[in-house]
């Protein structure tokens, strides 16, 4: 077992805890010092903006009815559960992939606990420019941003390092 946690991209998953950590505790902080609806300017393009989103990514699905809370929630530990695994067969010498991997494991399941406590994600970031606002979000989105665009550098990595 102590090899999975020292050989294997497990040794990332306290990535995964500080993640959702992070993503809680702000979640936390905004419920309690933030009314809903309420914007406090804090750089004149970046607003905290206490909001709700019942649907996934950018609103998506936000006006279903109420069955999206329960699909979105089993989708998000199903692919926990899949990247989980992936984690674990990555080598010692991956750096990329499983940082990647760990990144979306923590905001996956940082958002899912808000749709199985809340019935929807607090989302409160908002970046804008002029009477442009780009949709709210938080800081398991980032995380599963940031994972997702790790992944697309070590796909190019790995596509250099075999044709190399």
């Amino acid at each position: 077992m102590r090899n999975l946690f020292t050989q294997t991209g497990w040794r990332f998953l306290w990535l995964s805890v500080l993640v959702l950590v992070l993503d809680q505790y702000t979640k936390n902080l905004v419920l309690e010092n933030i009314e809903l609806y309420q914007a406090i300017q804090v750089l004149p393009f970046f607003n905290l903006t206490h909001v709700y989103n019942y649907g996934a990514a950018f609103s998506f699905l936000h006006d279903a009815g109420g069955w999206q809370r329960w699909f979105f929630t089993i989708i998000a530990f199903a692919v926990s559960a899949l990247v989980l695994w992936w984690l674990k067969q990555t080598t010692k010498e991956q750096i990329i992939l499983p940082v990647a991997f760990s990144l979306i494991i923590g905001g996956a399941i940082g958002n899912a606990i808000d749709r199985l406590i809340y019935g929807y994600v607090i989302d409160f970031l908002v970046l804008y420019y002029q009477d442009w606002y780009w949709p709210a979000f938080n800081v398991a989105d980032s995380a599963i941003c940031i994972g997702a665009v790790l992944l697309i550098v070590d796909m190019f990595k790995n596509k250099e390092e075999r044709h190399a």
